[in-house]
């Protein structure tokens, strides 16, 4: 609906650091991810992922170099671009399949557990997590999800069954994220991996990352997701 608006689930019931510039990579531990947590976290520059594999503790990170995808610096080779006519893009119709095929345990992205599945589907059910998925013939194929809170959308998972499904969402996200207010916009990809690197993604300093986060907050959401 046109001016809807994410539901607030209100206060957090736990007190969350604000980085500072002596804390490494790992900030905090422990708490929960009820979608209160989890939007207080993000509005402070942390996000949640397990320290180790099968651990069951929250650990809450915020890099001391972050990886940040620039709007204007996507990196689409031949290749890519064709793909991109491929495949149809949908926003927000298959949410629970998409972060289900993210937390394929044959996936490097096994830490996705049961209470990551139910935090982050609970935080989409408020309108605050978002799913960009790529389809073929009907069938989902690949996709991304993550959360937009004002002009950040802090990128938690993608996965593909295809050839360059989760870069096709990745794409599209990026073409969602291109408006007025692009310049401000923040798309966090938390590390800067090689694969990463290879679309485009950059380090930042965290204190530059911090910086930039308080500008994109105050921004509106992007029309896809408002």
């Amino acid at each position: 609906d046109d001016g809807w608006v994410p539901i607030d689930p209100g206060p957090t019931r736990w007190s969350l650091p604000t980085p500072r510039g002596r804390d490494r990579d790992l900030v905090a531990v422990g708490g929960d991810l009820e979608p209160s947590t989890l939007l207080a976290a993000y509005r402070r520059g942390l996000f949640p992922m397990p320290a180790e594999l099968e651990s069951e503790e929250i650990c809450w990170w915020s890099p001391v170099r972050r990886g940040v995808l620039p709007l204007d610096g996507l990196r689409v080779s031949r290749s890519l671009r064709a793909s991109t006519r491929r495949y149809e893009v949908r926003v927000n119709t298959a949410f629970c399949e998409v972060i289900r095929g993210c937390a394929d345990p044959d996936r490097d992205s096994r830490w996705i557990d049961t209470s990551v599945l139910d935090g982050y589907t609970r935080l989409h059910e408020l309108g605050w997590a978002h799913s960009v998925e790529t389809w073929r013939d009907g069938e989902l194929v690949g996709g991304l999800y993550g959360v937009a809170i004002g002009g950040l959308f802090a990128g938690e998972s993608m996965f593909a069954r295809a050839t360059d499904a989760s870069k096709v969402a990745l794409v599209h996200l990026v073409d969602l994220l291109r408006d007025e207010h692009a310049d401000r916009r923040l798309l966090d990809t938390q590390w800067q991996t090689p694969h990463l690197a290879t679309l485009g993604v950059v380090e930042v300093p965290r204190r530059e990352y911090l910086a930039r986060l308080e500008v994109a907050l105050a921004l509106p959401l992007p029309a896809a997701f408002a």
